[in-house]
């Protein structure tokens, strides 16, 4: 009888592969299920509080009826301060994006607030100003967070310290970025929520995105910054014609909802 023959290496990759595969397919906890027969849960969300946001983005939102969760800095909301009440109004989420937006020393924008300088006292009364600052604008205190630039240490080596129990203890979730993965509600870790690029994307890379954690049964926390057609960092207005209505038609099978109330869903279910 012949046997096929693969070198070590090639065996392990391909168990390897196998395995990851394997992993990718496995559903939620069947004990777990979404409210109301749907077969995952979707949050757009959008950070900065981008000009494009306020002037445009939310309208295109609020004509597909999508309610999204936008991280703000304060800052950036004073000068669009009339148009970002609307958006409240509209039931969007409004979550927490820090003061100053501080991210690691080593992009060249952030030398005056690197986190490798930060202690936990300092990014605990930051955090806390930015609500305190929200809750003056807007009138609505965030109970979610977003970790710029998706960084969750702050200091260095030895002396780097988590930001995770912080914003566990402040805030109801702490939503990452550049993730690669939608969130297992039975594995959530509402201080580290997963969230996952739709920046620079297509329809059909989201597309693609979305299938895959229905096929889990997950939550996909989707983050983009612009809302616009060109640049970096930019959340295609085109996309988001196509997505939205997707979304809009598929409302027996994806709850689309902002951060905040699947959140609580989830620790209801879970606790």
């Amino acid at each position: 009888m012949l046997r096929a023959y693969f070198p070590k290496p090639i065996f392990f990759l391909l168990s390897t592969t196998l395995l990851t595969l394997s992993a990718q397919a496995q559903p939620a906890d069947p004990a777990f299920s979404w409210p109301d027969g749907y077969q995952m849960a979707l949050s757009l969300t959008f950070d900065d509080a981008r000009p494009s946001q306020p002037n445009g983005g939310a309208d295109l939102l609020n004509q597909y009826g999508a309610k999204a969760t936008f991280y703000v800095v304060p800052s950036s909301v004073e000068p669009h301060l009339d148009k970002w009440k609307s958006i409240v109004e509209a039931g969007h989420e409004i979550g927490n994006h820090s003061i100053n937006h501080p991210c690691t020393g080593n992009f060249s924008w952030s030398k005056d607030y690197p986190l490798e300088e930060y202690s936990i006292e300092q990014m605990e009364e930051e955090l806390m100003e930015a609500n305190r600052q929200i809750e003056a604008l807007l009138s609505v205190t965030p109970t979610s967070y977003a970790y710029p630039c998706g960084e969750t240490t702050i200091g260095r080596g030895h002396n780097a310290r988590s930001v995770l129990p912080l914003i566990a203890r402040h805030f109801q979730t702490g939503r990452g970025w550049l993730d690669e993965t939608a969130n297992d509600p039975t594995y959530f870790d509402r201080a580290h929520l997963r969230g996952i690029p739709m920046d620079g994307k297509d329809f059909d890379e989201i597309l693609e995105i979305i299938n895959q954690a229905k096929s889990q049964g997950y939550w996909l926390v989707l983050a983009g910054h612009e809302i616009a057609e060109e640049g970096s960092l930019t959340t295609r207005v085109s996309m988001l014609h196509e997505l939205l209505p997707y979304l809009r038609d598929s409302a027996l099978e994806i709850w689309v909802a902002p951060v905040g109330e699947i959140a609580t869903y989830i620790e209801e279910q879970v606790r």
